[in-house]
């Protein structure tokens, strides 16, 4: 019987064709056609206005907390149910990352917690959209009130809209992440929006490496040098090439997503109405992109059960995020803000099930029938 991995990347068949094309031009850095095609295909399609190729998701979000001024003695709001660099981006300024609980019905973060968390400290409010499904963007907006940055954390988020705006073109800057796990990916990559236009010309700076390059490329300084701190945050162009042929497949990829994950909760309702594991909640308002499917089992030992006894039937299937706040590096560098209740709870008992848009419909099958078993004779076993 074939193992069905728990992920695998999807390959669209133009990448390698554009890839050669770019490499043939002689342009392999940051910030040729392919790097404008990209950026332009998801300003348009975000509405952002200003839309920044990178190398990864981490180094989008490191720009973000420079954008956002963190330094030495500030603080950035954050889920601990998140994955580190979100955490690590803000140590690197020198400030530290406040951890605050999340909503268990989606496992974003709790606005109410995070309003309550604010202090003369702190800066920004980092949010993440779990698994593609918009947290309460609005709320958190609200709560920032024009005084502090608010960063989304879009990894998961690409296609993804909350009342029909972009996940990642509402807060003041967004990151999306192209590593090859996500829906679309160049293996390793990523993107900053930046969305409020107060910070677009500093952004560009940081971009340049800290020059102003991108004035001079534009006639308006007859030359360039170094005017900020900054890095070297962008995507090469080979890179860029073959996230172009990922682009051009995303929205077939994501209503195969889309297909599999509505196909896993339909299958799953009896399974949550008997108490063996809940579902993933999409508030009103809400177009998630199917990014990943989820259930919570009864307790620690019944996930535990129920993934050993998937991986023995072939079928890989993982947890997720090890709590920030109880991390090494957590409890070093950060805080918590009130009581981790939720993020303890959920983060012991979830489990992530195998979808990717080449899983076919009797592997999906499979994976149903599996789970619907092995969840029921975990909840037995862990009673």
């Amino acid at each position: 019987m074939r193992e069905i991995p728990f992920s695998q990347p999807f390959l669209a068949g133009t990448e390698l064709g554009f890839v050669a094309e770019a490499a043939a031009s002689g342009q392999l850095a940051n910030g040729g056609p392919f790097t404008s095609r990209c950026e332009q295909w998801l300003s348009e399609v975000t509405g952002s206005g200003l839309v920044l190729l990178a190398s990864s998701g981490t180094g989008g979000l490191e720009a973000a907390m420079m954008l956002a001024g963190l330094g030495p003695g500030d603080e950035a709001i954050m889920p601990s149910f998140a994955y580190p660099t979100i955490a690590s981006a803000v140590v690197r300024q020198g400030a530290a990352p406040v951890f605050v609980d999340v909503d268990p019905d989606t496992l974003n973060l709790d606005p109410a917690r995070v309003r309550e968390a604010v202090g003369p400290r702190t800066k920004a409010i980092a949010a993440v959209h779990y698994g593609g499904v918009g947290c309460d963007i609005d709320a958190l907006m609200e709560i920032a009130d024009g005084r502090l940055t608010v960063i989304e954390d879009a990894a998961h988020g690409l296609l993804a809209s909350d009342r029909g705006r972009a996940l990642g073109a509402i807060g003041d800057l967004g990151v999306y992440s192209f590593h090859e796990t996500k829906n679309v990916t160049c293996g390793e990559g990523g993107a900053l929006l930046v969305n409020d236009p107060a910070l677009r010309e500093r952004a560009e700076t940081i971009w340049e490496k800290g020059t102003d390059r991108r004035r001079f490329l534009r006639g308006e300084v007859d030359r360039y040098s170094w005017v900020d701190v900054g890095s070297s945050f962008g995507a090469s162009e080979l890179a860029a090439a073959f996230l172009w042929g990922q682009l051009g497949a995303a929205a077939s990829v994501t209503a195969r997503r889309l297909a599999i994950w509505r196909r896993y909760h339909e299958a799953f309702a009896e399974l949550e109405a008997a108490g063996q594991g809940r579902r993933p909640h999409v508030p009103a308002g809400q177009t998630h992109n199917g990014h990943l499917y989820y259930l919570v089992l009864p307790s620690a030992a019944a996930r535990e059960a129920f993934i050993a006894e998937l991986a023995g039937q072939g079928i890989v299937t993982s947890f997720h995020y090890v709590p920030l706040h109880s991390a090494p590096a957590g409890r070093r560098h950060g805080r918590s803000a009130g009581p981790m209740t939720q993020t303890d709870d959920l983060s012991r008992r979830l489990v992530r099930l195998p979808l990717w848009p080449d899983l076919d419909d009797e592997q999906v099958e499979r994976v149903i029938a599996a789970t619907r078993a092995g969840a029921a004779r975990a909840a037995t076993a862990s009673a």
